[in-house]
């Protein structure tokens, strides 16, 4: 098992773990449950992804292409009439 890749948050972490199991890649998010003694332990380096070494490449691709992700025009909302945005 290779760590690829340390998540600002859980949220995140748990988002790109299942963004890697829709591309077939079973990752494992490390330290979650060391998050509730943040008030005794540091808080950097808790959280860890960790895939398989043969795939640890291509999660890394995979992850660096999601953040790196840019919205579609037709995502924004002053392309679309009509749309009342919160």
């Amino acid at each position: 098992m290779q760590r690829i890749y340390e998540p600002e948050n859980l949220m995140e972490g748990e988002l790109l773990q299942q963004m890697l199991a829709s591309e077939g890649i079973e990752a494992h998010l490390v330290g979650r449950h060391l998050l509730g003694g943040t008030g005794e332990l540091p808080i950097f380096g808790l959280l860890g992804l960790e895939v398989e070494n043969h795939q640890a490449s291509c999660a890394r691709e995979l992850i660096t292409a999601y953040i790196g992700a840019q919205p579609m025009p037709s995502d924004d909302p002053d392309n679309v009439p009509d749309v009342l945005v919160c």
